[in-house]
């Protein structure tokens, strides 16, 4: 890693059946991402319609091994809005995820994604009760800074960012003189949404391969 001064990573929510699709696609061309689950809630019961194409979480064991070789991370219990839990829910969204998440898939929960991208310093304050090192939120930077407020950490842009392409260019070509994070974020039903998964692949092939390019796991990126 200190090898390196462009770091690449992605981060999906909710564990959906679409995720299986985005992980054939990240693992063929060598991608890292890191999935945020809600452990209270992995049932074939959870479902719901985007843009016409049906969403449906997995369960524990129809994901399987699927997310070998990526982060998982913690996206609360039941993915519900922390701004709308008294003192004791907040704390057992949290808890009950770690937990379960840790117990799961046998690893260290690191940090996740707020549901909703809804937080305060409550929120925050909880979360580092329990050991966690980052969060994402949902708000773009449009750059590839190193941020220091890690609990608070903005991603470089969703990946239907009309600059999606722009940014991966300018990634690309850059010669940094101090590290570099491109952060890209989403749900993988977004892409049967919207009907563009040959935008995923592209932008893969864009940036996989590239010797000064480290492809890693949020975790990897911003802790090192």
């Amino acid at each position: 890693m200190n090898n390196y001064s462009k770091f690449l990573t992605f981060s999906y929510d909710d564990g959906i059946v679409q995720d299986k699709r985005l992980v054939e696609i990240f693992n063929e061309y060598g991608m890292k991402c890191t999935f945020n689950l809600n452990s209270g809630i992995m049932t074939p019961e959870s479902r719901w319609v985007h843009k016409d194409s049906e969403v449906r979480r997995m369960t524990r064991e129809e994901m399987g091994d699927m997310y070998k070789g990526h982060e998982i991370a913690c996206h609360f219990s039941t993915h519900a809005n922390p701004l709308e839990l008294s003192e004791e829910q907040l704390e057992f969204e949290i808890s009950d995820d770690i937990k379960k998440l840790s117990n799961m898939f046998e690893c260290e929960i690191r940090g996740g994604a707020y549901p909703y991208g809804c937080y305060n310093d409550t929120v925050v304050k909880t979360l580092e009760k329990y050991g966690i090192r980052y969060y994402r939120t949902v708000e773009s930077t449009g750059n590839f800074d190193v941020q220091t407020d890690l609990m608070r950490f903005k991603p470089t842009c969703h990946h239907n960012d009309p600059k999606l392409f722009e940014y991966a260019e300018q990634f690309v070509n850059a010669e940094p003189e101090k590290p570099m994070i491109f952060y890209i974020w989403g749900h993988s039903y977004e892409f049967d949404g919207d009907g563009n998964w040959d935008r995923l692949e592209k932008l893969c092939k864009m940036l996989s391969g590239r010797n000064d390019i480290c492809c890693c796991t949020n975790s990897e990126a911003l802790l090192g």
